[in-house]
């Protein structure tokens, strides 16, 4: 993926007189934060035109995060004219505006330069600012950015609005269905296509450099690992293995892979080092072992098994050592991913006639089960693991018709779900790292 050149000039230090707002993201609070947000202001009508888009977009994410509200406009009672006026915060404590953010966009030629601050209105001090510079057609990105800042500085976690997803995206009837891969940003906008279709694909995944995707396809009949360049579109088969190879994700550092492969009746884990174009044999185990996600520090392996009789999940060391079941519930457990944050693991579970998706501990504990219906799966985490998406299916009459498949997105608190609107029905998400 083209790496856009944005510079960030911190301009100023917040300084706090009081304690700073500090919104709780752990799931007690039950009423989003109250914010105002002017829309921002340019020095041209174009500036002007993109600086109430970038305060749309802004909104949006905030408000889709479910811990912001932005307060109507209508109520401002002063009109902060550029990102140099100075707040009258008995004005905004007038409004029950706990933090207020504005700025304005100068355009120069194909350049804009936004410049945005934060306050906190009731301690009465800035807590951020920030100059972003780029093309004119980056504005988009430039507001998701502004987004993050705002959701960092008034949670004390990463954002993730700067961030895209791969996904499955699909047409026509369940009995002859059309897969494409396809890419958007985190809130649906900007899709675009990577494959025409002509070959069903599945499963895929983003490198951690966003400059490659691996995923299944059935090019050849049989399912097989390739990998894309993102920004040729070009693919390559990985490995030229007699059996089937299948769920495949990049090792943290992008070196690696690690995917299932099905040799002679047999599916076990494998590792493939994509410099050397070996592979490491990890599980040796007449069960089928699949659905491989590595730890954030790359030193464990997540995946699911029926060596135990029914699916569950097992973590194990990279290297294929130290073997440990760590679900114990009713039903069948499949596709574990690790959180990027290493503290949970999420997970499909198949019980009682309904799919569910859950998080749990890394070593098992803790089980939470936070969405479920007639088909869930494949959970995907945001980059900053506050945030999972995953695609929900209708069934389907017998003619094949109906059956449609969307993406949504959940807190890992199992509240805020919410549908990513697609242009076509949507399957098999997977989140990227920060683009920033």
């Amino acid at each position: 993926m083209k790496k856009i050149f944005i510079s960030m000039i911190v301009l100023f230090m917040a300084v706090t007189a009081h304690a700073e707002l500090k919104i709780d993201v752990s799931g007690a609070q039950t009423e989003p934060t109250p914010i105002a947000l002017p829309t921002f202001t340019g020095n041209t009508s174009k500036a002007a035109d993109i600086g109430q888009k970038m305060t749309e977009v802004i909104t949006a994410d905030l408000e889709n995060s479910g811990l912001f509200r932005i307060i109507d406009e209508d109520a401002y009672i002063q009109t902060m004219e550029n990102s140099g006026t100075m707040p009258k915060f008995a004005d905004w404590q007038a409004i029950k505006a706990h933090g207020l953010a504005h700025g304005d966009v100068h355009q120069d030629n194909d350049k804009l330069t936004v410049s945005f601050r934060l306050w906190d209105v009731y301690a009465m001090s800035q807590m951020d600012a920030k100059s972003l510079t780029t093309g004119t057609n980056s504005w988009r990105k430039m507001a998701h950015i502004i987004a993050d800042a705002i959701y960092e500085r008034m949670t004390g976690e990463s954002g993730y609005f700067d961030s895209a997803i791969v996904f499955i995206s699909e047409t026509g009837s369940q009995k002859k269905r059309v897969k494409r891969l396809a890419v958007m940003d985190q809130d649906g906008a900007n899709v675009r296509f990577l494959s025409d279709g002509k070959d069903t694909v599945l499963t895929p995944r983003f490198s951690p450099k966003m400059n490659k995707i691996t995923y299944l396809s059935y090019k050849t009949g049989d399912p097989k690992v390739y990998i894309m360049d993102v920004d040729t579109g070009k693919s390559e088969l990985v490995g030229n293995f007699k059996g089937m190879t299948f769920a495949p994700r990049f090792s943290p550092d992008g070196t690696k892979l690690v995917m299932s492969m099905a040799e002679r009746g047999n599916t076990d884990i494998y590792l493939y080092d994509l410099e050397n174009k070996t592979r490491t044999r990890l599980t040796n185990h007449p069960a089928i072992d699949t659905s491989p996600s590595f730890s954030p520090d790359g030193k464990q392996i997540a995946f699911n098994s029926d060596r135990s009789g029914k699916r569950q999940i097992y973590v194990m060391n990279v290297d294929g050592s130290d073997v440990k079941r760590i679900s114990f519930g009713d039903g069948s457990y499949a596709t574990p991913v690790w959180s990027p944050r290493g503290d949970y693991i999420a997970y499909t579970q198949i019980k009682s006639g309904l799919f569910h998706i859950g998080v749990m501990r890394t070593n098992g504990n803790g089980e939470r089960l936070i969405a479920n219906g007639w088909l869930i799966e494949a959970p995907t985490w945001a980059p900053n693991g506050r945030v999972l998406m995953f695609y929900r299916k209708s069934p389907s009459d017998s003619w094949g018709n109906n059956g449609r498949s969307k993406l949504y997105s959940i807190d890992i608190t199992g509240h805020n779900e919410r549908l990513i609107d697609t242009p076509k029905d949507a399957s098999d998400p997977a989140w990227s790292p920060l683009l920033h």
